[in-house]
C-alpha cells in the first residue's frame, strides 16, 4: 500500500500535503504510468487521515492532469512525458491584462452585458485603499518625488515577488519582475526584446488584441489552433512559430485547463531553440474558485524559457491599469542593458499604493473575499439557468475558474439569430466563435463550418445579481 509521513506538513493543509507527495512520485518516475493508486477510503484507513482529504487530492491532481480516473475502477497515473530536462539543447543562460478592453457600459441599451469585464463597484476595498493612500502619503513623501526606475520600485517588486513565491510557488527575484501599465506597454516592450524578425503565435480561439499587438509593432504572426490539451505542439513547428502566447492555467475564451503533460510537451519546444520563448498569461489565476490555483509553467521550467505575466486588474479593478512581466534571468539582463532607458508607465502614487496594500496583508484578504463574492455570484446565475424553462436546454462549462463561464444553447435557431434577440431584449451575449479564425481549408475537412456555433462566453463580473431572473426570461423566449 502506498504511504507517506504527514506529520511535519508546515503550513500546507493535509490534503496539500499529500498531492504534493503524490505528484513528486510521479514526477520523479516512483509511480509509473498507468499504475492504479489506491481506493480512496482504503488509502484514508492507511493514512489515518479522512477520506475527505483524499479526494481533494486526488481531484487536484486530477484536475492538473497528473492522473485519471475510469469509472467504477478507481484512479491511475497519467503518462507524462517529461521532454523539457535539463540536457535539453539551445538552453540560455539566463495587467498584463489581455481581456481589458471592454467598453464603458455607462450608456449600453443592455441591462445584462456577459461580454465586459466591468468591475461592481460594491467588490472594491475603497476604505482599506484610501487608508493606505494617506499611509503612503505621510510616511513615503521624499520617495513619492523620486523618478522610479525602469522596471518600477522595489518595494513594489519585493512584494510582488514574495507574493508569487507565498502563492504561486515562484521563486523570482525583483530584479527579473518588470512593472508597467498594462497590456500594451509590456507586451510592445517584450517584442522589442525580443525582435521584430520572429514569428509570433497567437492561440485560436483566442484574444485577438494579441495579434493586433502584433500587427501594429509591424512583427509576423500566426494564429495556432488548440485541440482538447491546448495549444498545438504540432502547429507550432508546422507554421514555424518562434514566440507563443498562452493561458495554461485558465484559457481564454474556452476556460481549458492545460494538463501537466502538454505543459511539458510545451517547455520542450521552446527549449529546443535559442530563440524560442513562452509568454504565459496568468491572468486571472487568484480567481480559482475550488482547489488551489495550478502551478505556473514558470515554476516547472528548467531552461529559462517562460515569460510570465501577470496583472491587479482582475484582483482590484478593470480601471487598476497595473500589470507586470518576470522575465528569464537572460532576457532580465538584456531588458536593462538594451531597453533600460523607457520610464516606467505606473506613478509611483499608485506603485507605493499597492505595495503597501500587499505588504500588510489587505491584497491578501481581499483576494479571499473576492472568491467568495464571485462563487456566490456564479452559483446564484448557475441556479436560475438551471431552474428556469431554458434550463433543459443549455449546457454549462468551465465554471470552475475566473469569472466567466461557456454555456451552449441547444436551439434551431442560428447563433446569429440568438444573439440579435437577446440583444432584442436587452441582453448582450458573446459567442465563442468570434474569438475562432476560421481556417477555410480545415472546416472543409472536417465539415465544419463554425465548432462553436451557439456556445457564449458568458462574462458575469459586471451582470447585476437583481436582474438575473430577467435575464434567464429572456434566455428562455431565445427558441
Amino acid at each position: 500500500m502506498l504511504t507517506y509521513n504527514l506529520t511535519a506538513t508546515g503550513s500546507d493543509s493535509l490534503y496539500e500535503s499529500l498531492y504534493k507527495c503524490i505528484k513528486n512520485d510521479i514526477l520523479q518516475g516512483k509511480l509509473c504510468a498507468g499504475e492504479k493508486l489506491p481506493s480512496k477510503r482504503s488509502f484514508a484507513k492507511n493514512l489515518g487521515i479522512s477520506v475527505i482529504t483524499v479526494e481533494n487530492a486526488y481531484g487536484q491532481l486530477s484536475d492538473e492532469g497528473y492522473i485519471y480516473s475510469m469509472p467504477k475502477r478507481g484512479f491511475y497515473v497519467s503518462d507524462i512525458d517529461l521532454v523539457a530536462n535539463p540536457n535539453t539543447s539551445a538552453k540560455t543562460s539566463a495587467d498584463t491584462n489581455l481581456f481589458d478592453d471592454s467598453a464603458s457600459i455607462a450608456c449600453s441599451p443592455y441591462f445584462a452585458d456577459f461580454s465586459s469585464n466591468q468591475t461592481d463597484s460594491e467588490i472594491f476595498p475603497f476604505t482599506i485603499w484610501t487608508k493606505t493612500v494617506r499611509s503612503v502619503l505621510n510616511d513615503n513623501r521624499i520617495q513619492l518625488m523620486i523618478n522610479p526606475p525602469c522596471g518600477g520600485i522595489l518595494p513594489l517588486r519585493n512584494a510582488i515577488a514574495r507574493y508569487l513565491r507565498n502563492f504561486r510557488g515562484m521563486q523570482v527575484a525583483p530584479h527579473q519582475i518588470i512593472i508597467g501599465a498594462g497590456t500594451e506597454y509590456l507586451y510592445g516592450l517584450l517584442i522589442q526584446l525580443l525582435g521584430k524578425n520572429l514569428i509570433y503565435g497567437v492561440e485560436n480561439p483566442g484574444y485577438h488584441k494579441i495579434g493586433k499587438i502584433c500587427k501594429s509593432m509591424g512583427v509576423t504572426y500566426r494564429h495556432v489552433d488548440m485541440d482538447e490539451s491546448g495549444v498545438s505542439i504540432h502547429e507550432l513547428e508546422e507554421k514555424k512559430i518562434d514566440i507563443i502566447h498562452t493561458s495554461p492555467s485558465h484559457h481564454f475564451p474556452t476556460g481549458l485547463v492545460m494538463p501537466v503533460s502538454r505543459r511539458y510537451e510545451l517547455l520542450g519546444w521552446a527549449a529546443k531553440e535559442k530563440e524560442r520563448y513562452i509568454i504565459e498569461d496568468d491572468y486571472d489565476s487568484e480567481l480559482r474558485l475550488s482547489g488551489k490555483p495550478f502551478p505556473t509553467l514558470q515554476s516547472i521550467d528548467i531552461s529559462g524559457k517562460v515569460i510570465y505575466t501577470n496583472t491587479f486588474t482582475k484582483t482590484l479593478a478593470s480601471t487598476v491599469r497595473i500589470s507586470y512581466m518576470v522575465l528569464p534571468e537572460d532576457l532580465a539582463t538584456r531588458f536593462y542593458n538594451e531597453l533600460s532607458f523607457y520610464s516606467c508607465t505606473v506613478s509611483n502614487f499608485e506603485q507605493y499604493t499597492l505595495a503597501e496594500f500587499m505588504e500588510n496583508g489587505s491584497f491578501e484578504k481581499h483576494i479571499n473575499r473576492l472568491r467568495n463574492y464571485y462563487q456566490n455570484k456564479r452559483d446564484a446565475i448557475l441556479k436560475e439557468l438551471k431552474s428556469g424553462s431554458i434550463g433543459k436546454y443549455i449546457t454549462i462549462q468551465e465554471e470552475e475558474a475566473g469569472v466567466h463561464f461557456l454555456m451552449h444553447i441547444q436551439s434551431d435557431c442560428t447563433e446569429a439569430e440568438i444573439v440579435e434577440k437577446a440583444k432584442a431584449g436587452g441582453v448582450k451575449l458573446d459567442p465563442l466563435s468570434r474569438y475562432y479564425i476560421k481556417n477555410t481549408e480545415k472546416h472543409e475537412q472536417n465539415g465544419q463550418e463554425n465548432p462553436y456555433e451557439n456556445t457564449y462566453v458568458m462574462n458575469y463580473s459586471s451582470v447585476n445579481m437583481e436582474n438575473i431572473k430577467k435575464v434567464v426570461q429572456v434566455l428562455s423566449q431565445l427558441g
